[in-house]
């Protein structure tokens, strides 16, 4: 594409097409739908808010697998491991109202913590990823450039 050919108004778009997708912290399923929609009412009249748009959607496609993912493998080792957070608290005695720790079970317990803090930290990755290459697409899109997202699954082609 030659940026020389692209108007201000479609690189605007094209800015908007990815800045369109933060609106999932204001309402559910706004990273698809506001992009879709722009997307879909303007992919005929240009080259450029197309390719911008079928990049926006497949990042957020992607971004929604890894994060199932994810979380598909974490319950498994919050579920196997929190056994040992059982046996870590004495919970069972709850007449008593009050919480017993005791300390030989403090081994049994750390997995527990080490797992959920890579799954933490790995979510958080994420998170950040998503919020930077969202950014830095816009910026390019306002440039007139094309700005491939990185770990990205081309759904749309």
């Amino acid at each position: 594409m030659d940026s020389s050919s692209i108007t201000k108004h479609q690189k605007n778009l094209g800015a908007i097409l990815h800045i369109s997708t933060f609106s999932k912290y204001f309402f559910p399923f706004g990273n698809f739908i506001a992009p879709l929609v722009l997307w879909i009412s303007n992919k005929e009249s240009s080259p450029f808010i197309d390719e911008h748009g079928k990049q926006a959607i497949n990042f957020q496609i992607s971004i929604l697998l890894y994060s199932l993912t994810l979380g598909l493998l974490a319950i498994p080792f919050f579920f196997f491991l929190a056994w040992d957070f059982v046996g870590f608290v004495d919970i069972m005695d709850h007449n008593k109202h009050h919480v017993h720790f005791d300390p030989d079970d403090v081994d049994g317990f750390l997995p527990t913590i080490l797992y959920l803090a890579i799954f933490g930290v790995i979510t958080l990755g994420l998170f950040i990823l998503d919020i930077y290459c969202t950014i830095t697409a816009a910026l390019k899109a306002s440039n007139g450039e094309i700005y491939q997202y990185p770990f990205t699954i081309r759904f749309i082609k």
